[in-house]
């Protein structure tokens, strides 16, 4: 993983989701960033017991949802960012995405206490809509996938 985390480079009237908001003391704070090749982005969380759904040790898929919507926005604002020649380096915000839709297909139950990998890969960029798909990851093992369409808010 390499640079800033694109959640940190939100303007700071969008720096407060309870998943990835640097400002939400209380939230995940998940910070998604560029793979090696640029072509994937890639987040980590570890998350608690706390998180434990109807399988004991394992997580609910309401969390296992909210990690990839929020990678899955942050990833939107990394790609339509790229091609408009953001530079990452905190001088210019990040342009902001929220979810259009987001699918959810749960493959395997995902265990608690442990590190878990979200990626995302562009699929389109058209205009202000951004479509991604995403993986989570247990022990190299996909737990759950999606595809995100994600919309660029206009600017005030």
């Amino acid at each position: 993983m390499q640079g800033k985390a694109f959640q940190d480079l939100y303007p700071e009237e969008y720096s407060h989701c309870f998943g990835c908001g640097r400002n939400n003391k209380y939230g995940h704070q998940l910070k998604s960033f560029w793979s090696d090749d640029l072509n994937t982005t890639i987040a980590k969380i570890t998350p608690s017991n706390i998180y434990t759904g109807g399988v004991p040790d394992h997580l609910y898929g309401g969390l296992i949802a909210s990690l990839l919507d929020c990678h899955g926005a942050a990833s939107a604002a990394a790609f339509k960012s790229l091609t408009v020649g953001n530079k990452f380096d905190g001088e210019k915000p990040l342009v902001r995405f929220v979810t259009g839709t987001l699918t959810v297909n749960f493959k395997k139950p995902t265990p608690t206490e442990c590190e878990l990998t979200i990626t995302a890969k562009l699929i389109s960029i058209e205009n202000r809509k951004v479509k991604v798909e995403l993986a989570l990851l247990a022990n190299d093992l996909i737990c759950a996938t999606g595809e995100m369409l994600a919309i660029q808010l206009k600017e005030s």
